[in-house]
C-alpha cells in the first residue's frame, strides 16, 4: 500500500474538483460572485483563470468533501436570486 492510502485515508477529500466553469462574457464577475457566496459560508474555494486572457474562461474549484454543500448553497442562491443578494448586503452593512 502507497503512503497516503491506508484505510482511513481523506486525501481525496481535499482535492479540487470544478463547481463552475464558463467562457461567457460575465464569467469572472459570475466567478467572483460564487466565490464570495463559498467564502461567506466558510467554504474554501479557488478561482481559476488565464491571466491576461479572460476568453478563456473562469473555473471555480472547491474540495472534493464540499462539493455537495457547495452546489446546495449555490442553487439556493440563484433560486433566491437577486433581489434576497442585496437585502443580505444590505443587513451585512447594518451589522457594521
Amino acid at each position: 500500500m502507497a503512503q497516503g492510502e491506508g484505510p482511513g485515508d481523506a486525501s481525496h477529500d481535499l482535492d479540487m474538483v470544478s463547481l463552475f466553469s464558463s467562457q461567457n462574457i460575465d464569467a469572472e464577475m459570475e466567478a467572483d460572485m460564487i466565490r464570495g457566496i463559498l467564502e461567506a459560508n466558510g467554504i474554501p474555494s479557488i478561482v481559476v483563470r488565464a491571466a491576461g486572457i479572460p476568453s478563456l474562461g473562469f473555473e471555480v474549484r472547491v474540495p472534493g468533501a464540499s462539493a455537495e454543500e457547495a452546489e446546495r448553497l449555490i442553487a439556493e442562491a440563484r433560486a433566491a436570486g437577486p433581489e434576497a443578494a442585496a437585502a443580505a448586503e444590505a443587513a451585512s452593512e447594518e451589522e457594521k
